[in-house]
């Protein structure tokens, strides 16, 4: 089973992956409406919303934790790698 390189989720179903081809390290959220992959600032506000929608935290408090699960994602570590 593959994990999104994007947001660490399980893609068990070929529909979990972008025109349902299992060659993409990225899944259906993480994809733009072309296919491609999101750019980190696209993930990074879909995430932020998202979070505030289904979990009701208020904005500072979701760019926290989607930047925190983003630093352990192989899409993303260069965003991060260069912090101390």
């Amino acid at each position: 089973m593959k994990r999104c390189i994007a947001c660490g989720m399980p893609m068990k179903e070929l529909s979990d992956f972008p025109g349902q081809d299992n060659r993409n390290d990225y899944c259906n959220y993480c994809a733009r409406a072309d296919g491609s992959m999101q750019s980190f600032e696209e993930k990074r506000e879909n995430w932020i919303d998202f979070i505030i929608k289904t979990q009701g935290f208020d904005q500072e408090a979701s760019k926290a934790i989607v930047e925190n699960n983003m630093k352990k994602l192989p899409a993303w570590k260069k965003y991060f790698s260069e912090e101390g």
